[in-house]
């Protein structure tokens, strides 16, 4: 009863403001309801149509027991390349979509959930209204159209549900899947293909004894993000890998509502990344560990030559410390230890990789991978004027620079030239000036963007993270990976000063900032500030918090490009 309650009020808080969207952004939005809702272009020929549906399911998980009830994205090619779709079969994830750069896709989507839900293509470069801003999200019976081109270099992104309040449930249940972009470059490189290049999408789950899933609304998990007790790889528990003696390209992402991963091999054998988040790197980088945090994909090249056929090699999830309020040593959960979770910072196994059979045959590492123009401070319009992402937890509410997400609502600073690129500083606000109330004239958690207000977030994108780590604003210091849509942007700097050494060290060699990146972890204390494009598209384009939890309680604003 209460769950009709609550879809009724999301019902009439987003009809209230979608209508005042479209009275703010009159040039740029579009005011009838009907349209916003969108309907095929006539003039867009499709290299791609997609038909999509989201609607309950039910999936066998578990190879005993209770068919679980989930969430299901299912698809069917209406045109194209048969390969497009790569159906994952019995499997809660939708199916793999597979582009190439260049093409012009449409999308139906088909709404059979009994709530609203609209999809976000996380990583790729598309117009606004193709972007899945909560602003388009349908009823229940209701279709949308995406229509777009692909623009993106080749690499690995992610889709998933992005319907205000409604995101960290239906991610959970199983509304996501992966994206896979192909392109001439790429084409050129012996990397593994067909069946050594594979999905690792990786999630953690709790369920009841008749393998229900189990998502909890209190406020602990809310305000921590939540965090489950199994970990699933592709969809399935106990994940197991049958691979030759060769080398394999497996695309990593963290599919997770909010854990963080700190990927390495059982056996101490480094780890080589060929990709970041929706692009290959310029070259193959190794670290002893990888650090993946929800939203981020990492391409990863596993070489198994010279194993013996019989023998396995398992991937864990790494100790590390200092990403969640009250975490002291390795491992420590802190207040993520509570309702029998695996801890946040535990060590635990993501999956076995056995040696089935030996080959001969096998690429070699490439030495150098695809070129890319290397942004810097030259390449930025506001150098010595970055716009801020101020990151606090006030009063028990995530926030960035000071405010709740508000669809109507841009600041001055947010409103972004288009064809700039902006310099932006990621930075923990609290603790500043003293814990919880150093944001000195910004209205937390209001709507009020005034001159002062605005003239207050500069002074406090300014300071970066000067000022002493104490209080309140201490002990509610978490990492953020911190998701920015639209193009991608390039890491320009971390800066460490104000981090905790000792829990930093566990964790600063597995960060990969050489590549494209569209989400970056950002440790306590930590200032990462990087280089944003804002090309090729006019409208609304989200920032937030990839700790879906946060995202739905509002850590999430928008640039208005124009």
């Amino acid at each position: 009863m209460s769950k009709t309650i609550n879809n009724s009020r999301r019902q009439f808080i987003q009809h209230s403001l979608l209508g005042a969207v479209a009275a703010t952004f009159p040039g740029l939005l579009l005011a009838d309801m009907g349209q916003l809702k969108r309907t095929a272009t006539p003039s867009f020929n499709p290299d791609v149509e997609i038909e999509f549906t989201a609607r309950r399911a039910q999936i066998g998980i578990f190879s005993n027991g209770p068919v679980t009830q989930v969430q299901k994205f299912s698809a069917s090619l209406s045109k194209g390349p048969a390969n497009a779709l790569t159906e994952l079969p019995n499997n809660y994830l939708g199916p793999i979509l597979n582009f190439q750069q260049g093409q012009k896709v449409r999308v139906f989507f088909n709404n059979k959930l009994n709530e609203p839900s609209i999809i976000h293509w996380h990583g790729l470069h598309v117009p606004q209204h193709s972007d899945g801003h909560p602003m388009y999200s349908i009823n229940p019976g209701e279709q949308y159209v995406y229509e777009f081109e692909v623009l993106n270099r080749a690499g690995t992104s992610f889709y998933h549900s992005h319907s205000h309040n409604l995101t960290a449930e239906q991610v959970y249940r199983g509304l996501a899947g992966l994206i896979i972009v192909n392109d001439e470059n790429e084409a050129k490189l012996d990397l593994p293909r067909g069946e050594y290049d594979l999905p690792l999408v990786i999630q953690d789950r709790s369920f009841d004894s008749q393998n229900q899933l189990q998502y909890i609304h209190a406020m602990p998990e809310r305000i921590m993000g939540f965090l489950g007790s199994s970990i699933l790889v592709n969809g399935k528990p106990d994940a197991e890998f049958s691979v030759k003696s060769r080398a394999y390209r497996f695309r990593a992402a963290n599919g997770s509502n909010s854990r963080i991963y700190k990927l390495g091999w059982d056996d101490g054998t480094p780890l080589t990344a060929i990709g970041t988040d929706a692009g290959l790197l310029p070259t193959p980088e190794t670290r002893p560990y990888i650090m993946l945090a929800p939203g981020e994909r990492v391409d990863l090249w596993l070489d198994f030559s010279g194993r013996a056929v019989g023998s396995k090699l398992t991937l864990y999830s790494l100790p590390y410390s200092g990403v969640m309020p009250g975490m002291g040593g390795m491992g420590g959960g802190g207040m993520g230890m509570m309702r029998n979770r695996l801890p946040q910072g535990g060590k635990f196994p993501i999956a076995t990789f056995k040696i089935s059979e030996k080959v001969s045959d096998s690429p070699k590492l490439p030495e150098k991978l695809v070129p890319f123009q290397r942004l810097t401070e030259r390449d930025v319009d506001n150098t010595n004027d970055p716009l801020p992402i101020a990151i606090s937890m006030q009063h028990m509410k995530p926030l960035l620079n000071g405010h709740s997400f508000a669809m109507d609502r841009v600041l001055d600073f947010e409103k972004v030239a288009l064809g700039s690129i902006k310099k932006i500083k990621i930075f923990h606000a609290q603790g500043q000036h003293g814990g919880m109330g150093m944001l000195g004239g910004i209205q937390h958690g209001d709507d009020d963007h005034s001159a002062s207000n605005e003239r207050g977030m500069r002074r406090m994108g300014g300071m970066g993270g000067m000022g002493g780590m104490g209080g309140m604003g201490m002990m509610m210091d978490m990492a953020h990976p911190i998701h920015l849509h639209g193009q991608q942007y390039q890491i320009l700097s971390r800066k460490t000063a104000n981090v905790n050494a000792t829990n930093y060290a566990t964790v600063k060699d597995g960060f990969i900032d050489s590549g494209w990146k569209d989400t970056v972890l950002v440790m306590p204390g930590e200032t990462v500030e990087i280089a944003k494009p804002f090309q090729d598209y006019k409208g609304l384009f989200l920032y937030h918090c990839h700790n879906l939890e946060h995202e739905d309680l509002g850590m999430m604003r928008q640039f208005l490009i124009g």
